[in-house]
């Protein structure tokens, strides 16, 4: 994808996969976006947002490999991208299981680093999760005003799947539909859980409107990023969920 040289300048596109790069070897990171928030300090030049990417700003860093996400990041904005010379790597990450592989395509194939002890690490504490004594069903809000909720086929919600939590919205036509709050109250819900990220859902903005459910609020790093911090999800998120009356 690069030729036969490793890429020595990376632009990452999307949080979570800046995280990895950064966890590995932080000096091919050469443009990162506004939103890469973790680690904590990194200074790297930022090329605005995920959804406006300043496309002139990342051509001008001339890097060898641009990381997106086929979620994050626009078609647009990565056409253009390739329109001006660069190599796009996309990766789709719908499930758990394609959070491994595409982490190892970016990290190795991509980047040409060898895989992280981290790694190893993460996939292990994922995979010696017991199984839950008992499946609970959520509603899980992503933003208010209008509500939105997690629908199909989304990171997210495989893995609170994994965690004996089944989204009621599973099985939706949308990936992340618009939902009246009225309808996502008198659902077959036995909790809600409000992550805080996208939307900064916390104990006064968010459980209020589900007075007939317990809240479980939860770290939206654990819960939609793939990266890192996958090694300490399996735990975080546990103890977010018992904390409101998860088995």
């Amino acid at each position: 994808m690069t030729g036969h040289r490793s890429p020595r300048r990376v632009v990452s596109l999307v949080p979570s996969l800046t995280e990895a790069v950064a966890a590995c070897a932080p000096e091919l990171l050469a443009g990162v976006t506004d939103w890469c928030s973790h680690p904590a300090g990194l200074d790297v030049p930022r090329i605005g947002g995920t959804k406006n990417p300043d496309a002139g700003r990342i051509a001008a860093l001339a890097p060898d490999l641009v990381i997106a996400n086929e979620e994050e990041n626009r078609p647009q904005d990565l056409d253009a991208l390739r329109a001006a010379g660069l190599t796009v790597l996309v990766t789709e990450v719908r499930t758990l299981d394609q959070a491994w592989g595409e982490l190892t395509r970016v990290l190795v194939a991509g980047c040409g680093l060898p895989r992280p002890e981290w790694l190893d690490a993460a996939e292990a504490a994922w995979r010696e999760l017991p199984v839950p004594a008992a499946e609970r069903t959520a509603v899980v809000p992503v933003w208010r005003r209008p509500w939105m909720v997690l629908g199909r086929d989304t990171f997210a919600g495989d893995v609170l799947a994994r965690l004996g939590v089944r989204n009621l919205y599973a099985d939706h036509a949308d990936r992340y539909p618009r939902v009246p709050l009225d309808e996502l109250n008198a659902g077959a819900a036995d909790l809600v859980v409000l992550p805080d990220e996208p939307y900064r859902f916390s104990a006064e903005d968010g459980p209020e409107a589900f007075p007939g459910l317990p809240a479980a609020l939860v770290s939206g790093r654990h819960l939609t990023w793939y990266g890192p911090s996958l090694g300490q999800a399996p735990a975080v998120l546990a103890q977010a969920l018992a904390g409101a009356g998860a088995g």
